[in-house]
């Protein structure tokens, strides 16, 4: 391989860890390996680039089937395959891993050959899938003196504070910024809360939005950036670059 491919991997036990990282190292492979989720996270934030994520089934904090959920429905890690590793024979917890968007199965004890011939067979049906109709999520949105990174989650303001965003605020936010200058109705708002890990009711559309014009210092009696258009939805009203 010119070109090596860039692979995490999340395992708690450290021997069954360290193998893995010599292993793969010793293969041309970049690895980064980490003990439980939040390590993998940050690892996805500072990685522009990962191939593959090697992923164990139990796991400290979150396990491997919420992981593997949070990735698949995640639009900056969705398309990053996922190869769950297990200690357990059951055919059901294999089905419900495929369910939750891994992408191959391994169950312990296994050698790590076995496991690069997977990551190999996994690297080349993703890379033969057409990727024209799933672009990729603008890594960072720019509006109003504001700029939202996506991946992070992290909004900054023009003085370059960073502002705390909960999950329901990012996810509206982020459907305002895909759509600058449309209204939005309740249904369009509501559908991009659809398959993610926060949710929203119809009656709760309005109070969301005052809490996310409240992050941008938005003026409610006058708002600049989220305005109402009465009768109809919301419309983001200013200019939005992305990068």
């Amino acid at each position: 391989m010119s070109d090596q491919d860039r692979i995490v991997v999340v395992e708690d036990d450290d021997e069954i860890r360290t193998l893995l990282r010599e292993y793969l190292c010793e293969n041309q492979c970049h690895v980064r390996d980490f003990a439980d989720g939040q390590g993998m996270w940050a690892a996805l934030r500072e990685d522009d680039r990962v191939d593959v994520i090697v992923l164990d089934l139990m796991l400290p904090g979150e396990d491997g089937l919420t992981l593997c959920k949070r990735l698949s429905i995640d639009p900056a890690t969705q398309d990053i395959p996922v190869i769950m590793l297990t200690a357990r024979r059951g055919e059901t917890d294999r089905i419900i891993g495929l369910e939750m968007g891994a992408d191959d199965y391994l169950t312990k004890p296994f050698s790590p050959r076995e496991l690069l011939a997977r990551i190999h067979s996994v690297l080349r049906r993703s890379r033969a899938m057409p990727r024209d109709n799933h672009p990729r999520e603008p890594r960072e949105y720019r509006f109003a003196g504001w700029k939202l990174d996506v991946k992070a989650q992290r909004l900054t303001s023009p003085g370059g504070v960073d502002v705390t965003l909960t999950s329901g605020e990012f996810i509206m936010l982020l459907a305002f910024l895909k759509h600058p200058s449309e209204v939005l109705n309740r249904d369009q708002i509501m559908e991009a809360y659809r398959n993610r890990e926060s949710s929203i009711f119809e009656r709760s559309i309005d109070v969301q939005v005052g809490r996310v014009r409240r992050r941008l210092q938005d003026d409610p009696k006058e708002p600049k950036i989220i305005k109402t258009v009465w009768g109809k939805g919301y419309i983001l009203d200013c200019r939005v670059d992305v990068s």
